[in-house]
């Protein structure tokens, strides 16, 4: 009965992690280019009354023996980086990625990160920059946006801007968008505001073109929109909250008769 009440309690300390992580994933359901998150977990070790094959007689094993689980634990939080919705927007410098890949950020101070957000836009120098302002790498700076007529962005990358000079227009090319991808991206650390670090789990990022060598390509006037399915969340959320539910009553039933114990009289 000790037992059962902390083998329930671990129960409930599981739901109640698992429960965060859903909420998480909720609240960030109109998050351009959120990734979900999965919480997964693994039985604790077993308590061996009896091992399995042990012999019962000169001519006999035990087929399965007496073992005593002792709970449930949190394995890890993994990332589903599964392609989100696109929507359309028709904004210039929004950019989606369709397929595999991540836009590289230079981080303030120093540092890079990763994004799948493309939600950019121009800062007071010109460059393309996330909402925070962090840049995007390559720089890629739109100089005289007084002369600024439209940006076109093609799907493997390529940045040109039409400049109105003296009422004539000419096109300009400038830097390439890069992709970047990693072996195991489920092993990016999440550092907020859309953000991911590389990790040792990770591995480092490898550059590409987009719509090249398996790189995703860019669709202009177009986000990616969070891969949160929200039907499957509520569902996953009625789970773990009958999940908690039943381990409290393990709680509830082992005190009961812990006390019916303790009321016995000799």
């Amino acid at each position: 009965m000790i037992r059962a009440l902390w083998t329930s309690a671990s129960g409930m300390g599981a739901q109640q992690t698992n429960l965060d992580v859903i909420s998480n994933n909720i609240a960030n359901v109109n998050t351009v280019g959120f990734k979900r998150s999965r919480a997964n977990f693994e039985d604790l070790i077993y308590q061996d009354i009896k091992d399995p094959g042990v012999m019962s007689s000169n001519e006999t094993r035990v087929p399965s023996g007496i073992q005593i689980g002792l709970g449930v634990k949190l394995s890890d939080v993994s990332k589903i980086f599964t392609q989100g919705s696109l929507i359309k927007t028709d904004k210039p410098l929004d950019i989606a990625i369709q397929g595999d890949g991540f836009f590289k950020i230079e981080l303030p101070g120093g540092g890079e990160a990763y994004t799948r957000a493309g939600n950019f836009q121009i800062d007071n120098e010109g460059y393309i920059v996330t909402p925070n302002g962090y840049r995007l790498s390559p720089n890629i700076q739109i100089s005289a946006p007084e002369t600024l007529v439209s940006i076109s962005i093609s799907p493997n990358g390529k940045v040109y801007v039409v400049r109105n000079e003296g009422g004539q227009q000419t096109t300009e090319e400038l830097t390439d968008i890069k992709l970047y991808k990693f072996i195991n991206p489920a092993g990016l650390k999440a550092i907020g505001e859309n953000l991911f670090k590389y990790t040792e789990a990770s591995g480092e990022p490898i550059e590409g073109d987009p719509n090249t060598d398996g790189f995703g390509k860019l669709a202009q006037g177009f986000l990616e929109a969070s891969n949160v399915n929200i039907v499957e969340e509520m569902v996953n959320l009625i789970v773990a909250q009958r999940a908690y539910e039943i381990n409290s009553k393990g709680i509830i039933t082992a005190d009961e008769m812990l006390r019916t114990v303790g009321t016995l009289k000799s």
